[in-house]
């Protein structure tokens, strides 16, 4: 029969803590090409998201963790990390979303009318239907 260790979760934390340097290079030395590895595994993933709908896996996930440790997990991590990603990902960002702004400025709105009148809403219209053309088309 199979003995399991105690003390595994002590262990993983704390030479997970001093991992920072393998994390990288691993990283940056991949075995093998993420986006190609990624891209060919898309039959695989799809099979899987089947599969977690048909046993409506997400629902289960979702209710066996529930809305206590969400919420604990948000504030005890999610703080600092979003702080973080903000600031790290600005450029990104910037890049992202430079396209779809491009779309608005060039747009031709339809008139405006009183406050309230219902031909308004294809001034909406108009701003969904080209933002949606282009994320259709590639961004």
């Amino acid at each position: 029969m199979a003995r399991v260790r105690t003390g595994g979760a002590k262990r993983w934390k704390d030479r997970s803590s001093i991992a920072g340097e393998a994390y990288v290079a691993g990283i940056q030395n991949p075995r093998v090409d993420w986006a190609q590895a990624t891209a060919a595994s898309a039959a695989a993933w799809g099979q899987g998201v089947q599969a977690a709908i048909s046993n409506k896996s997400f629902e289960k996930g979702v209710q066996k963790a529930g809305s206590a440790r969400q919420i604990s997990r948000a504030v005890a991590v999610g703080r600092d990390r979003f702080i973080e990603g903000v600031n790290l990902g600005e450029s990104a960002y910037s890049a992202g979303i430079a396209p779809y702004l491009q779309v608005i400025e060039n747009l031709t709105l339809p008139p405006r009318y009183a406050k309230g009148d219902p031909r308004n809403l294809k001034r909406v219209e108009a701003v969904t239907v080209a933002l949606r053309q282009k994320k259709l088309a590639g961004g």
